[in-house]
């Protein structure tokens, strides 16, 4: 069954759930389905998806119910006369949803990344609105439950990445950033907000210094908490020791020098980078937020802490840096579990079944 779909993201940002929506767009297209892409004007992903060929609509997101948006939108459906609109962030699910009423017709897929409660009575309606809502963990789904979606619309899918095979490399890349050739480093990809709990990562290191001293921690991220964390380091006196790199382009290259993986989210949907992590085989120390027990096993694929507990990080991080032989064994577990559960190959087959299901 051939589907016709229009992807709607409205983020001004690339992270974690842009990354999402190309994979989707570009693997449904590579599947022989049409999928057109409505990405707000101006945006990273706008302009990622139209180097990779893709079919774009330029929309003037804005907030969630913005007028100019909803109005391109309406216009956008008529036109092309969608079978599915597949609402990637919470303000495309209001304006895909006002838009497909003014339309009249295609069926709504919403997709829901956060683990964030839904709050307000607006919020739960949008969502009771659509045909089905995916969540990409459980935890998600507990969370979507709670807001009052019954299980008959509720749709697990978890988020996939590219496969791409371990390799050597990315030494280079880290010593231009500072990092003494032989030292072990502990890799973290995640924008500066809140959630990320950055800070609790950064006291980790500070009781890791002792423990460790060799440890450098490389973050890949930017976001409006930099000049704090910063301002962190500097009062622990970690400035030899913690790097921000700033937003990459080119973490396949770093990530596989990496000595392992951390995220220290105090919030988390699931967490692609981890995913990222896992393909190339890094062990992951991360803390149980959302879905991210989902994805790491401790013990078995990496470590697991609770969040915002800097002690307890630090403590997993000395355990995993401490042996070789481990962080080569959970990294390999990690990849066997990539390889069974998070490929984006697998995400778009089964987000295509849910699509199927209502077209």
């Amino acid at each position: 069954m051939s589907l016709r779909v229009l992807h709607l993201d409205s983020a001004s940002t690339w992270r974690g759930g842009q990354n999402q929506v190309f994979l989707a767009v570009r693997g449904m297209t590579r599947c022989g389905h049409e999928a057109i892409l409505a990405a707000r004007r101006g945006s990273p992903l706008e302009t990622r998806a139209r180097e990779e060929g893709l079919d774009v609509r330029a929309v003037p997101f804005r907030g969630d119910l913005w007028p100019p948006a909803i109005l391109a939108l309406t216009r956008i459906i008529r036109r092309e006369r969608p079978g599915v609109l597949l609402l990637h962030d919470p303000h495309a699910v209001s304006a895909g949803i006002v838009a497909a009423r003014l339309a009249g017709g295609p069926a709504l897929v919403a997709v829901r990344r956060v683990d964030f409660p839904l709050r307000g009575t607006f919020s739960r309606r949008k969502y009771a609105a659509c045909d089905r809502v995916i969540v990409v963990s459980r935890a998600i789904g507990s969370v979507v439950e709670a807001g009052g979606l019954p299980a008959s619309r509720r749709r697990l899918v978890y988020e996939g990445v590219p496969d791409r095979s371990p390799r050597p490399g990315g030494r280079e890349e880290l010593a231009a950033l500072g990092v003494p050739p032989g030292a072990l480093v502990v890799g973290n990809v995640a924008a500066l907000t809140d959630h990320k709990d950055h800070a609790t990562l950064v006291e980790a290191m500070a009781v890791l210094r002792a423990r460790v001293p060799e440890a450098w921690l490389v973050i890949a991220g930017e976001g409006d908490l930099r000049p704090a964390l910063e301002a962190l380091v500097a009062r622990h006196g970690l400035e030899d020791r913690i790097i921000f790199a700033g937003f990459r382009r080119d973490l396949d290259r770093i990530m596989p020098a990496f000595s392992l993986f951390c995220l220290s989210s105090r919030l988390e949907g699931l967490g692609t980078s981890l995913l990222d992590a896992m393909a190339f085989g890094l062990p992951v120390v991360a803390t149980a937020a959302g879905g991210i027990p989902e994805a790491v096993e401790d013990g078995v694929t990496g470590r697991v802490v609770p969040p915002r507990e800097p002690a307890a990080l630090a403590g997993a991080l000395a355990e995993v840096l401490g042996d070789e032989e481990r962080r080569r064994a959970l990294g390999e577990a990690g990849r066997r579990r990539f390889v069974e559960r998070f490929t984006a190959d697998r995400m778009v087959d089964e987000t295509v079944r849910v699509l199927e299901e209502v077209a």
